[in-house]
């Protein structure tokens, strides 16, 4: 009989937050000082990091990202989380392969409560073949049972449609991805194709609310959906990826032209 950890009771209740149509709303994460503004903000419910971000702040690129480098950097993080007494969420993109089981092992011992688990290579940007991503979540999830957290969160990313593939191929993912203990399927939406509300109702409808999207805070267009629009929708979680490392990047751009003026 798997005994539960006090961390399982912070898990259960940041699972209890992913509702369709009330989301839970996440300002993505990528150091100390995000983490500790997000951390004090009354409304933050949650600390959620994003990898690109991480790896960028640290002069890397996404892909370069390993294991124990992406671990050193988490560590402070999660540091903060704890402190704050904030549910953290993890980023661990594709989960590193055959070091999963570690990656999550790893993930709870900082008192994560939950990742993000890509379906493409994040090395290649290769999709995996559906059956293997979904073992791949079945994986986690048993690490998780078997470190006492049952009620781990995994938001499955489902990138066929980033990957050149349909909208409707990354929903059918998705709902393989829910049917094996997912919590939410994360959709990707291309970048070079706008949200359209039909879309996300269809995205929505087919998954039962329990999806993550990510609307466009940096560069927004004039009726690009928000927050709010993907909540009226019907979502369960809301997340802005590395789009808060690129608000402060502009910010700090600006005040540098302030300080040295314009090229």
């Amino acid at each position: 009989m798997t005994t539960l950890s006090p961390l399982n009771a912070s898990a259960l209740a940041f699972k209890s937050l992913h509702t369709p149509g009330t989301p839970l709303l996440l300002a993505n994460i990528y150091d100390t000082t995000s983490a500790l503004t997000l951390a004090s903000h009354p409304k933050c419910p949650a600390l959620a990091t994003a990898s690109f971000a991480l790896a960028a702040a640290n002069n890397l690129r996404d892909q370069d990202l390993t294991l124990p480098v992406h671990l050193s950097l988490l560590a402070p993080i999660a540091a903060i989380a704890r402190q704050a007494g904030k549910p953290l969420t993890i980023d661990l993109q594709d989960g590193y392969g055959e070091q999963l089981e570690e990656a999550v092992r790893a993930a709870i011992g900082f008192g994560a409560v939950g990742i993000n688990l890509e379906d493409s290579d994040h090395t290649t940007e290769e999709m995996m073949d559906v059956e293997v991503a979904v073992a791949r979540v079945k994986r986690a999830l048993a690490v998780a049972k078997g470190e006492g957290v049952p009620d781990f969160v995994v938001n499955a990313r489902s990138d066929a449609f980033i990957r050149g593939g349909t909208l409707d191929e990354a929903i059918e993912r998705g709902k393989r991805y829910l049917a094996v203990g997912a919590t939410t399927a994360y959709i990707f939406w291309p970048r070079g194709k706008v949200m359209d509300e039909e879309g996300v109702a269809r995205a929505v409808k087919e998954l039962g609310g329990m999806l993550n999207l990510a609307p466009r805070v940096v560069g927004a267009g004039k009726g690009e959906l928000t927050s709010r629009d993907l909540a009226r929708l019907g979502v369960a979680r809301v997340s802005v990826g590395p789009q808060m490392y690129l608000v402060v990047t502009q910010a700090l751009r600006k005040a540098a032209e302030a300080i040295f003026g314009e090229e």
